[in-house]
């Protein structure tokens, strides 16, 4: 699926935090358009900025500089009455849940209707009835969230998030308490509520997997900055950072041992997954590779990711072999220690 218009952008966009020991920049020059109707997930390690991030978007916390602009309107220059309203168009679910203990599920879906005063009392209660029906717990609405595990928490919060027909629904690290099973459940209820609903779903995160399972386009940010951005896809099969090499390879990759001998990085970038690259290689040029390391994924059935194998000393074999990459038109570079 193809999108072009843009929901949220974020031009400039820098924050910076007064402490005792001086200003700290959480984030820099963030410059991004989020497309309406699409799962953009961002993604990077613990203080990179992820969080401070998300909050900006939705005013919770106000940018030093830049812009925030939201369906075509600059959010900082809103009076405090139009950051509220735009505000409501943006849901927000959390790590934490942040769910009100002293109410039962059906009134923490209710809340959020309660306090923009868009539903009667029966109202509220009808659609809370609904999206606890949406999520798989309308048999638990007079349940309380001490009763409830992970899983059904982070369902209520959703539906209480959703409640008022937000454009936009905001995630931070919302599975990263949840366990791998439940954490696929969650993440399949919020591609069908992008689907049903073409809400825009914004991911922040530090686990690729989520990123993998449902996002169309991700950005990874690295100290305070945009490393790169793209279709999901294409980072997978080609992260230009040295942030996206290290979150997508993994640290294993730095196990990798280089001798003399010449080593190739293999990049799959959307080929059918079920093709046999690899031994089609070996077979048509009778040279055996040695695989040093290995990370291929499947994405909607074609194969991303990259491989670094290391060919025969002969040269004349080495070359069969990449004459064959190149005639298939399989991407590949030839790598030393500092390129991994």
């Amino acid at each position: 699926m193809a999108f072009e218009e843009s929901i949220i952008q974020l031009k400039g966009m820098g924050k910076e935090f007064k402490t005792a020991n001086g200003p700290v920049v959480a984030l820099d020059n963030i410059n991004l358009d989020i497309y309406r109707g699409e799962i953009f997930g961002i993604i990077g390690l613990s203080g990179a900025g992820k969080s401070t991030l998300v909050r900006c978007i939705n005013m919770l916390e106000v940018p030093t500089s830049g812009q925030v602009i939201f369906e075509g309107q600059n959010l900082a220059a809103m009076s405090p009455a139009g950051q509220r309203k735009a505000r409501q168009s943006m849901g927000m679910i959390f790590q934490q849940f942040n769910l009100l203990a002293q109410r039962n599920v059906l009134r923490n879906v209710c809340f959020p209707m309660e306090i923009a005063g868009t539903h009667t009392k029966a109202e509220a209660k009808e659609r809370a009835m609904e999206l606890l029906q949406l999520v798989g717990l309308e048999d638990r609405a007079k349940a309380y969230p001490a009763q409830l595990s992970g899983g059904q928490k982070q369902r209520v919060a959703i539906a209480r998030a959703i409640a008022t027909n937000p454009k936009v629904l905001l995630c931070d690290e919302a599975t990263s308490a949840l366990d791998p099973n439940t954490t696929k459940q969650i993440l399949q209820l919020l591609k069908q509520i992008n689907q049903d609903f073409g809400i825009t779903v914004i991911v922040i995160t530090h686990e690729m997997a989520v990123i993998e399972a449902i996002c169309d386009r991700v950005a990874i940010i690295d100290h305070s900055q945009i490393a790169e951005v793209g279709k999901v896809a294409d980072i997978f099969s080609e992260p230009k950072s040295k942030i996206g090499r290290q979150l997508i390879l993994g640290d294993a990759v730095n196990n990798v041992k280089f001798d003399l001998a010449r080593k190739f990085r293999i990049t799959f970038d959307g080929r059918e997954s079920m093709e046999p690259v690899l031994a089609n290689m070996i077979l048509a040029s009778k040279v055996p590779v040695n695989i040093l390391y290995a990370s291929t994924r499947d994405i909607g059935g074609t194969a991303v990711g990259q491989m670094i194998v290391q060919f025969p000393e002969d040269e004349a074999d080495a070359m069969r072999a990449l004459n064959y990459l190149k005639s298939v038109k399989i991407p590949f570079e030839e790598v030393t220690g500092d390129d991994v």
